[in-house]
């Protein structure tokens, strides 16, 4: 059964993968308290465009996928604070128009290939070493700074009158949210795909929610649950020879429909 652990692919996918299943509650807790669980598939669709633009030009996907969902996370934020463009009306906005600009781009690339599905669906033997550096780099300073902002992070996440008027800079702390959901996003597409990135930030944090008493409390459940899909979803892929980035999110469906019935009968 550990025989899994003898491919050097595979270590990096655990690896990779114990990275972005903390890092995706940590994120996912605070868009889903702010009513803005669609930001994690809109940054998913404009990170498609940044791969597109990284086969295009054949340099690193994983790199043109961070600084296109960071530029796009930054737009979106500064237009919904302007408050001319509701806010679900800017995620439409970025994800349709990310979505047309990966078609043309790919298009441009001779459309489909290996390689891009395995950004799509996710793919555990297409981690490398490379890949697995920039993950784990990334991923620490993204728990670190959320660790450190938690409690500033958490009230601005409730009420951004009252953070104001308590003197908290609620714009940056506001865009430092986006920017750090937007790596999150780009660093997560090797392991669970970026059409399934988005399921893997919400259901865990939804799940939790269903049996957690706080939110600190919601935030740690999440990340249990994340972890246990996607280590419980790598292992299934590998045996049984299945998209890791699908499995892992059924895993996760899973514990919520189980969470929801131990919620209905207490």
């Amino acid at each position: 059964m550990l025989d899994i652990f003898q491919f050097d692919f595979m270590i990096r996918a655990f690896i990779a993968g114990g990275v972005i299943a903390i890092c995706a509650p940590f994120i996912g807790t605070f868009l889903v308290v702010r009513r803005y669980s669609l930001m994690a598939d809109t940054l998913a669709h404009v990170a498609l465009a940044g791969v597109a633009v990284g086969l295009l030009t054949k340099t690193q996907p994983i790199v043109t996928a961070i600084i296109a969902a960071v530029v796009a996370a930054i737009g979106i934020e500064r237009l919904r604070s302007t408050k001319r463009i509701f806010g679900e009306s800017v995620l439409a906005l970025f994800l349709s128009g990310s979505l047309a600009i990966a078609a043309v781009l790919l298009s441009l690339a001779k459309g489909f290939n290996v390689n891009l599905f395995s950004f799509l669906f996710g793919s555990i033997a297409t981690v490398t070493p490379t890949d697995l550096s920039i993950i784990v780099t990334l991923g620490i300073v993204v728990c670190v700074l959320i660790l450190a902002l938690y409690k500033e992070l958490f009230f601005v996440s409730f009420d951004e009158e009252l953070a104001k008027a308590n003197g908290l800079r609620v714009r940056m702390l506001n865009m430092l949210l986006v920017i750090l959901a937007a790596v999150t996003v780009a660093l997560a597409m090797r392991i669970v795909g970026v059409l399934l990135i988005g399921a893997l930030m919400v259901i865990p944090v939804i799940t939790a929610m269903q049996v957690a008493r706080s939110f600190l409390h919601t935030m740690v459940i999440a990340v249990m649950v994340s972890l246990v899909a996607v280590y419980s979803g790598l292992f299934f892929s590998y045996y049984l020879d299945l998209a890791s980035g699908g499995t892992i999110v059924v895993v996760a469906l899973l514990f919520f429909i189980i969470s929801t019935v131990i919620q209905k009968r207490v």
